[in-house]
């Protein structure tokens, strides 16, 4: 062997003596070590930003949840909503007999739409009544959960299809047990939802004193010629026809009309065909 050679060898020994090649067993150990480094690293991100992920998909299983239930309950609402502007009072009343739970699931999604409006048609009614002799006498066709008779000290006669309580009084509204001209103040806040309507309108004439007040609240889409509903002027003159003097016409809210009218005081003997216009249903659109 050269000088040249010998040399070079040598210095690949101390190579090898400086950087020693590491043996299986050694490879075996760090390898673990080295995994569970990363694992525990890859842990405290997860806890520094929350928690795990499946704790953090625990809140969005259950806001689905609620979304579902609020959709199943909307959607029934809207079924619900839609049968009593197309049936008659008395179908109606019928329905609600073989299940009264629908009428809680009915007022409850009512309770819920009307929470969105900026102004309750109810309170304008309530503060007229209010501005007037506590000595009247009031009959609320279609009364929900009885606000009017909770608001006033009048006397009030409370019905609807349903009672729930001792002072609601349930009936089809075409045909109550109030004796003729028994009333001053008959109110339908939005109340006029059969196919009947004009039954319950010809029944408040009848529990009417003279000179006694009809009171009727009705969603404003009901009243719109241009988008499928009545025309104002045709509803009242069906309701003047009838027996009744127009006092109040009041559009000024964007949700509902007011239409105020007087009970005639004397009665024309000559009966005349009525021509009453076709309410539009209020459906709820779903969301």
């Amino acid at each position: 062997m050269t000088t040249e050679e010998s040399t070079t060898s040598k210095n690949r020994k101390r190579k090898r003596q400086r950087n020693p090649k590491p043996s299986k067993e050694e490879l075996i150990e760090t390898t673990p070590k080295n995994q569970n480094n990363k694992k525990s690293q890859r842990d405290t991100k997860v806890q520094q930003h929350g928690g795990s992920s499946a704790s953090s998909k625990r809140p969005k299983s259950s806001n689905f949840l609620d979304a579902l239930r609020e959709r199943l309950s909307g959607g029934q609402f809207r079924m619900l909503n839609e049968k009593l502007y197309t049936c008659s009072g008395k179908e109606a009343l019928d329905y609600f007999k073989e299940d009264p739970e629908m009428f809680d699931m009915y007022h409850t999604g009512y309770q819920q739409q009307m929470s969105n409006w900026p102004e309750l048609p109810v309170n304008s009614i309530i503060n007229w009544l209010l501005s007037k002799s506590s000595s009247l006498v009031v009959a609320d066709f279609g009364c929900g959960d009885a606000r009017i008779a909770k608001s006033v000290k009048n006397k009030v006669f409370s019905f609807d299809l349903v009672s729930k309580n001792p002072s609601v009084i349930a009936c089809d509204m075409s045909n109550t047990s109030l004796e003729s001209s028994s009333v001053d103040v008959t109110v339908f806040c939005l109340s006029l939802m059969g196919t009947n309507y004009s039954s319950y309108i010809k029944e408040a004439h009848r529990v009417l004193r003279p000179s006694g007040m009809l009171l009727i609240a009705e969603v404003k889409s009901r009243f719109d010629p241009n988008n499928g509903g009545a025309d104002p002027k045709d509803f009242v003159k069906a309701v003047c026809d009838l027996g009744f003097t127009s006092v109040l016409k009041d559009f000024s809210n964007k949700m509902f009309i007011l239409f105020h009218f007087k009970k005639k005081e004397q009665v024309n003997s000559n009966q005349k065909i009525i021509k009453w216009p076709e309410l539009k249903a209020c459906l709820y659109k779903r969301r």
